[in-house]
């Protein structure tokens, strides 16, 4: 059993982050009065406000209207609305269109729902990526044709924080006439976005990777872009695009999470990028071993994905957890003997796949934590390989 008593120094960012106070907030106030936004009279009416003002808040965040959110339980729901309702829409119109392109290091929100619909007649093609990760848009022009239905590349990956060239795969798929989709979950409050501007017809969001609660999220629906069929089908609640009765009190955290995103990106982007230096400085000034599995690519700022020389990932992140929280690979398939699909696709041996550990430094976080968190992971490294006999002078 974990001792409750203790909190370790989180550094898991990429599987969610700690909830903003704003958030918290908000939720409480949400939760104080009870009220159902279809409910005419005015706890109900309290409850739609409530909605409608978290509505804009994300929203705003990318630079979208009000009326293109479409909440939703997660990133994982939105990315299984875009990728199914868009097909299931397609379908319905009588579209000739049966491709779908996804890159190889979608998280599998993305790549399980276009299985699903290579099972059901798609012709679903896969995107290489190079030895960093990023999408080799070459290949990926030669495969989006005439016959393309959809194209979905994520902006952050989800295991690197690798930043994907997301403006140039929109303008190679409109080219070809077919709509694009990124999955924004890593990415939403963490860097600016701007729908329009990146010309994105869906983008998915995930409140908790944002500060906010987890069990909600978003998917953006352009105003011009053909409208996903429903996955659900209940009392015709946000369009009947994705019915059921709102999380008022979740999506009063997602909003202000948003809100609050908005206001500290800059700032968040700079403390978090002098965080994660002052980390990999403290493990190279102590001799230990490590590369950025990315290169020199743009990565999400506080992040960063490093292959230990000679250490197992999963050993670190155990031996270190009563103190600190690391992981390998996405926490969606933590404890698969298989090593991260967006590993193999990068290009890298078993064994240095299972030396990688992805590091991301929240808002909250001060200097004292890293250099405390640095002593645990350099200590850890250091025992393990007395251990194995791997010292080296």
């Amino acid at each position: 059993m974990p001792d409750l008593t203790i909190t370790p120094i989180f550094l898991d960012g990429f599987a969610t982050l700690p909830l903003a106070p704003e958030a918290r907030d908000a939720m409480l106030a949400a939760w104080t009065f009870p009220g159902n936004a279809g409910s005419p009279n005015g706890s109900g009416e309290r409850a739609a406000r409530i909605i409608a003002d978290a509505r804009a808040d994300v929203a705003a965040l990318i630079g979208a209207a009000p009326a293109e959110i479409i909440f939703t339980s997660g990133a994982t729901e939105a990315n299984n609305l875009a990728i199914l309702g868009i097909a299931h829409s397609a379908l319905a119109r009588n579209s000739s269109r049966r491709r779908i392109v996804v890159s190889s290091v979608e998280h599998k929100a993305v790549l399980e729902p276009a299985n699903i619909l290579a099972g059901r007649g798609f012709d679903v093609v896969v995107a290489p990526v190079d030895q960093y990760g990023r999408v080799d848009l070459p290949r990926l022009e030669s495969l989006v044709d005439e016959c393309t239905l959809l194209v979905s590349v994520m902006m952050v990956n989800n295991e690197t924080g690798v930043v994907q060239p997301v403006s140039e795969v929109a303008s190679i798929t409109h080219a070809a006439g077919a709509l694009f989709h990124t999955d924004a979950a890593q990415a939403g409050g963490k860097v600016a976005i701007d729908v329009l501007e990146l010309d994105v017809d869906y983008l998915s969001l995930s409140a908790h990777k944002c500060y906010g609660p987890m069990g909600v999220g978003a998917l953006y629906c352009a105003a011009g872009a053909p409208t996903p069929e429903p996955l659900i089908y209940g009392g015709g609640q946000q369009n009947a695009v994705r019915p059921g009765t709102e999380p008022v009190a979740l999506i009063a955290g997602f909003g202000a999470a948003a809100k609050m995103a908005m206001v500290a990106l800059c700032e968040d982007a700079s403390r978090g990028r002098t965080l994660i230096g002052a980390l990999l400085d403290r493990l190279a000034q102590q001799q230990i071993r490590f590369e950025r599995i990315t290169g020199d690519r743009p990565v999400v700022p506080a992040s960063a994905a490093i292959r230990l020389e000679d250490v197992n990932g999963d050993d670190l992140c155990a031996m270190v957890a009563r103190n600190v929280s690391l992981s390998t690979g996405s926490a969606c398939t933590a404890g698969q003997v298989r090593v991260s699909h967006v590993l193999e696709r990068m290009g890298l041996s078993d064994v240095d796949a299972r030396s990688v550990v992805r590091i991301y430094c929240h808002r909250y976080l001060t200097e004292r934590d890293i250099d405390a968190a640095a002593a645990h992971i350099i200590a850890a490294i250091v025992r393990s390989r007395v251990a194995t006999g791997e010292v080296r002078q």
